[in-house]
């Protein structure tokens, strides 16, 4: 009991003389004030100041409560506890990453759960940015040309770039010069970008841009299981609509998923297949390298089509969504930058080569799923295994969606507009029940009604991926880190903000005339 005196007497003290140290840094920062990336006033400077140390002691206390209750009530209680300040669904693609602590200033809690190595976190990453959506690359060569080549270059050095500085809105310098991670996910930079006057909005913002993505990464597993059983067995009676429901009658068992202890065991497997079908495929191009149509690679680029293709390359860049979590899950944090760079080099080597080398072999007639040009005795045998990897990565992202879904609308500490989903002993309810088997039938009926992979997946990337990637990186490193800034940060910040909202308003734009398109004339993937 004096430990935990003394401790709140302590974070007392240290929160006074930081508040007194902001009140005395706050000045002036003309234009970039008013547009509000820095408090334009002492005052302002100060509520600013004292918001922040209202949420730090807000996280010491609610930290000496755990460890009281670890002391008082045994490790049971203290499990409850922590699992209780569990904030936002802390998306990981692979499922394989512990859940992270929401408490980081202080380590205690944080050195009794397992940390990750710098290559198990750019394991993760691998599995976020090189999944089955580098299938899409391909056709976006074929409207984009060099310029599509460029492109993925690009997007792979802003997104990591953007990964970083959305690690850098997660830490505060003290009042020793120290930087102190004080922030534990997207939503909650995102908070904190928009206290004191709308302390939710950020994060209300950020949870229906993940949801968004989440739900349509699911559909877009539903609508490229259908394509490749139609394209692998042409000759069955049977349409790619219906090949999307016999997927879906496989997937309605997530509905009962509890956790993805199960469905994790499979997700090494199904990477590790994944660079086996990529190898064969650069493999089978590489055998018709003499009839490469190297004339067909243009500067020319389709007007109409290639902000699509913006989209598609975006889209699979996107991992921005869980790397607070991620990191805070390191073992030496300090290695993250490092990770980035290497995981965004690979994966725009890998991608660059996969993309060249398939448009190269099949030029003009070049499919939005690059699988269906292959020969039918190889298509088959590669779709199937295409299939089961999307099959099995399917669950990942339904079940991330359903967490949000439910810790947003459903619990959020008493406050949420429906009621909980989970009964008393922790059992989901039947109406709970119902809800996640309405999300798995709505991500079939969208499958079926839309059924144009490159088109989803380039609206998608135009829609959520360019805003979590490019859009409010920027501007959330503007806001927060504007004191810390070289010009040569805001300069970049600024043109990725401007560039990437361009893409994303064009690229939204050209996706929705596609699907329009593809509906007035009947077109099929």
């Amino acid at each position: 009991m004096a430990h935990l005196i003394r401790h709140k007497l302590t974070n007392k003290l240290t929160n006074a003389a930081h508040t007194v140290s902001n009140k005395s840094q706050a000045k002036v920062s003309g234009v970039f004030a008013r547009l509000g990336f820095q408090a334009a006033t002492d005052e302002e400077g100060l509520g600013f100041a004292e918001c922040d140390d209202l949420d730090y002691d807000y996280r010491q206390g609610m930290q000496m409560d755990v460890l009281q209750g670890e002391e008082d009530g045994g490790g049971m209680e203290g499990e409850q506890g922590l699992e209780g300040l569990e904030g936002d669904s802390h998306y990981q693609r692979d499922g394989t990453g512990p859940r992270p602590s929401s408490l980081k200033t202080g380590g205690s809690l944080d050195e009794d759960k397992p940390k990750i190595t710098s290559w198990e976190a750019g394991w993760n990453v691998t599995n976020a940015i090189q999944g089955m959506f580098v299938l899409g690359l391909p056709y976006a060569i074929l409207h984009g040309g060099y310029l599509g080549l460029f492109l993925i270059i690009f997007a792979a050095v802003v997104c990591c770039y953007t990964g970083k500085i959305l690690i850098a809105c997660l830490y505060e310098e003290n009042e020793d010069g120290i930087k102190v991670r004080v922030r534990d996910s997207y939503v909650d930079i995102a908070n904190a970008c928009c206290m004191p006057r709308f302390p939710t909005l950020g994060g209300h913002v950020v949870n229906v841009a993940q949801i968004i993505e989440l739900i349509m990464t699911c559909i877009l597993y539903v609508v490229v299981s259908g394509n490749l059983m139609y394209n692998s067995f042409p000759g069955f009676p049977v349409s790619q609509k219906a090949w999307s429901v016999v997927a879906t009658v496989a997937l309605l068992p997530c509905a009962f998923l509890k956790n993805l202890k199960s469905v994790s065991k499979f997700s090494l497997l199904c990477t590790l297949a994944h660079f086996v079908i990529n190898i064969l495929v650069i493999a089978y191009c590489l055998s018709r390298a003499r009839e490469w149509a190297w004339e067909k690679v243009k500067f020319y680029i389709d007007v109409k089509k290639f902000p699509i293709s913006i989209g598609i390359i975006v889209f699979s860049y996107t991992s921005q969504i869980f790397l607070p979590s991620l990191e805070g899950n390191m073992q030496k944090p300090s290695e993250f930058h490092c990770m980035m760079d290497w995981t965004h080099i690979s994966a725009c080597v890998l991608k660059g080569l996969f993309a060249l080398v398939a448009y190269l072999t099949w030029a003009d007639t070049t499919k939005e799923v690059i699988t269906d040009n292959l020969p039918s005795t190889i298509r088959a045998v590669v779709n199937i295994f295409l299939v089961a990897k999307a099959l099995l990565s399917y669950p990942l992202p339904f079940f991330a969606a359903v967490e949000v879904l439910e810790k947003s609308l459903f619990q959020d500490g008493g406050r949420s507009i429906f009621p909980d989903c989970y009964g008393p002993g922790g059992q989901l309810k039947t109406w709970g029940l119902g809800l996640r088997i309405a999300l798995v039938v709505f991500t079939l009926l969208m499958a079926v009604f839309v059924p144009h992979f490159a088109l989803l997946m380039g609206l998608t990337g135009s829609l959520t991926g360019a805003g979590l990637c490019f859009l409010l990186p920027s501007l959330f490193h503007l806001k927060l880190q504007w004191r810390n800034l070289l010009w040569h940060h805001v300069f970049f910040d600024v043109a990725i903000f401007v560039i990437g909202g361009i893409c994303a308003i064009s690229g939204f734009i050209h996706s929705v005339e596609g699907l329009i398109e593809a509906y007035r004339y009947n077109i099929h993937d």
